[in-house]
This record gives structure tokens, sequence and C-alpha cells, in this order.
């Protein structure tokens, strides 16, 4: 079984982990773990601890909470593998055979939100580009400029997305990051997955700065082409803080767009166990995302294409299949509607695990848009629908930026001027409706009022 194991090691470590400009490997932090092979290939990761206000919980991911990456607060991350057998009874064993180690956590594979079914397309880009009221926000100064927009994903094709779209593509180099052993030049990649959610993310926000991270593209034994590991994830996040933090802070801007996720109990622990992802606010993962959110980073993931009336096959859960990060109260989960404003079949319902109100929004899906998959194939799933979401919110930062608007605020925002589907506001099906633009347009210019 993959694990990620958390160590408190020393001080001058945990710095050395912590910073950018220097460099420290696996056998640095954690040479000869007990029961664990280690993957040399893994850069460690530094994990901030969460900082609660006063009397507040520590783990609770519902309430304000700071975050410390100073040496004598953060921990480290590494990656290994545990025997198969009793995995739970070897993870137990081994703080107690290593004090350093502060917790063994689920390292399970996170794969692409594909679709199921083959409907045609329903309306084209150009449609989802009126319903955005991608003119208006122009007309605004929302355009994406200067707003970098990161995809983790299977990664870009800047060529194609370029030429499907009709203009060029801001794709940021410098700023882009592989996982150890995928080889690659950013925005070079094969047509896939990654290049639908880029030219998504483009409809509202066709000047942003595009961040290509192929997360997804594993090179572990026995993996496919369209699925990763979640500690290749964290370390992408631990990347995406510098760049936030590298920004100046009164015009911090980074978007997130995560069109993955972990669909199968196979690769986790239980719920309840200690070291579970799917259900655990305290896994490393749902803690890193809580603290680029905290940084003024918006964090989207698609809601997953486990819906009751079309569920994909890799759906494994029961019940409650937004699980996870994508589940996180402080991230964007999204759900699915075609161009005639219709949830579509595979969208995943509520409730989520990590909080209970999970799909927050609905966005724009199975259009006719990046033909990544084909001529004839539409940008469809979640998959698609989190990128037209992350496009709008990027659009929104050009001119808010985070000092200006938090992601808490923002969030709320797209929440209360959403087209609500139901008699009864929020719902399961829809989340609290299908992104407005418009709405959202006019409550920028009354909070601007009040703030002039």
């Amino acid at each position: 079984m993959r694990v990620l194991i958390q160590l408190r090691p020393s001080p001058d470590l945990v710095a050395a982990v912590a910073d950018p400009g220097r460099s420290a490997t696996t056998a640095d932090v954690a040479d000869g773990l007990p029961g664990v092979t280690l993957d040399p290939s893994f850069t460690p990761v530094a994990v901030p601890r969460p900082v609660p206000s006063p009397g507040g919980d520590p783990l609770s991911l519902n309430q304000p909470l700071d975050f410390s990456l100073a040496a004598e607060d953060a921990s480290v991350l590494v990656r290994g593998e545990i025997s198969d057998d009793e995995p739970a009874t070897r993870v137990a064993l081994l703080p107690t055979l290593r004090p350093d180690v502060v917790g063994v956590f689920a390292d399970p594979v996170i794969e692409s939100n594909l679709t199921c079914g083959g409907d045609a397309p329903v309306g084209d880009w150009h449609d989802v580009e009126r319903l955005l009221g991608t003119s208006a926000l122009r007309a605004e100064g929302l355009d994406g400029s200067g707003v970098a927009l990161a995809v983790l994903d299977t990664g870009i094709n800047a060529a194609h997305v370029a030429r499907h779209l009709g203009r060029g593509v801001n794709l940021d180099a410098e700023r882009s990051w592989n996982p150890a052993g995928v080889a690659g030049r950013p925005g070079e990649f094969e047509v896939d997955h990654g290049t639908m959610c880029a030219f998504d993310t483009l409809i509202a926000a066709p000047q942003a700065s595009l961040i290509d991270i192929p997360v997804l593209l594993s090179s572990r034994t026995g993996g496919s082409a369209l699925d990763g590991l979640l500690s290749d994830a964290v370390a992408a996040f631990a990347h995406l803080r510098t760049v936030l933090e590298a920004q100046p802070a009164e015009s911090r801007s980074l978007v997130i767009s995560n069109s993955w996720g972990s669909f199968s109990p196979r690769w986790d622990f239980p719920p309840g166990h200690p070291g579970n992802y799917s259900d655990n606010a305290a896994h490393p993962f749902n803690l890193v995302v809580a603290s680029l959110d905290r940084a003024g980073a918006d964090v989207l993931f698609a809601a997953g294409n486990c819906g009751r009336e079309c569920k994909d096959g890799r759906c494994a859960y029961p019940d409650r299949p937004i699980g996870g990060a994508n589940s996180h109260p402080r991230v964007l989960s999204i759900g699915g509607v075609d161009t005639e404003g219709e949830r579509v079949g595979y969208s995943s319902q509520g409730p989520g695990r990590l909080t209970a109100r999970k799909p927050d929004l609905c966005a724009y899906t199975h259009f006719s848009g990046s033909k990544a998959f084909g001529e004839g194939e539409p940008d469809s799933g979640t998959s698609a629908a989190c990128p037209v979401a992350a496009g709008l919110v990027a659009a929104i930062r050009t001119q808010w930026p985070a000092a200006r608007l938090s992601p808490s605020q923002l969030r709320s925002l797209l929440r209360r001027t959403a087209d609500d589907r139901s008699d009864v506001g929020y719902d399961f099906d829809y989340g609290y409706g299908v992104v407005d633009p418009a709405g959202v347009i006019a409550a920028l210019r009354r909070r601007a009022k009040r703030v002039a």
C-alpha cells in the first residue's frame, strides 16, 4: 500500500525542506523507517501547522485558521510503500518505533473525471461564452490579464488550444512544474484531458497566464496514462504556494483548477482510521489545501462523475461520492449542467464527506469546444465544468485580487449570486445553483461603491 509519512525531524531539516532555495532528499529526512520502502524520487514536502483562533479546534476546516511553516511548527512528508499484509497494524506500530513519525496517511490513486455515455454535444463553446457573459466581463476589464491560472491535469498542448480558440495562449513555462519522473516541456504535452481543461478555462479568462502542472501523468508501476498519486498533488500544491507567495501581497491572485479525484476506497484507509483521506480533515493534503486558501489562492475541484443517473464505472463508493479535497469546505466543488441549464446525469450529488454542502455550484459542460478527444466529441464531465468555473474566477481576479476580495468572500459571492435551480435554496443536485456572471458583476459594482 502506498502511504505518506508525516515526520517532525530537527528544525534545521524542516527549514531546509520548507525553503524553495534549498534542497533536501528523502534520505536526509527519513533514512531507514522500519517496514517502509521509501521512494527516493519524491522530494520531501513541508506541511504547515494549522494554528486556530483561541479555544478553536486545529483540525476543524470550518473555522478561521492560520498556518505556520516556521521550522519549530511545520512537519515534513515523504512517500513510500508498506506491505499489503495488515497495513493498519503496520501503520499503528510505526510511531512507536520512530518517535519522529507524526502520522501515516493514505496516498490514494487520483484519476481524471471522465464521463459516461456517448451523447452528442449540447451547444458549443460560443454558447458558453454567451452564457458566461464574456462581453460584459470584458467591459468591466475582467479578462484574466495578469492572473495565474494553474491547471493540474495531464499537461497542456498550448498549440492545440490556440488553434481551436483562434487566438494566442499565455503559457507561463517558468512557473509550471512537473512531478518527479514526468518528462515533457510546459505547453507541449500530448493533446488529452489537460488540454481540454486548459481550453475551457480560457473561455471566460482569455488573457490568464496558464501554469501547466501535469500531476496526472503517472510513472507508478501499473498506472494508467490518466492517473497519478495524491502525493504528487501535495508536492504540486507546495510548489504553488511558492508561486503565490512570490507575488506582491496587494495584487496576489492564483486560481487552481483540479478536474480529478479519488473514486475508490480501495486505495484508502477506511473512514475513522487516522490515515484516511476521504473523510479526514487532518490528512496532510486537506491541510495543505486549506493553507493555500488562507494564503490567497482560489481552489476549485470537480465534483466528480458519480451521479446516480449515469455514474462513471470507476465510482466505487456506495454513497456520498464527493470526498477528500473535492468536498473541502475551503474549495469550490463544481457540478455540471449543459448549455440548456439542465443538470447532466453524471454530475455527482451531495452530501460531501468533509462538509455536507457539496457541490457548491454548477457550471457548463458537455459542449463542443476543445476537440481534444476528436471531432464531434464534447468537452464533458465535471472535468469541463470545473475549468469553466475556474476561468470565471480568474476573470474576476483581474480587478479583484485576494487582498481586495478574499477567497472566502469570493466563494460567498458566487454562491449568493448563483441562479438557484430549486425551490428550497441549496440542494444536493445543483448546490447553490448555476454560476451567474451578471449577478456577480452587479454584486462587485455594489461592493466597489461601499468601499470607495
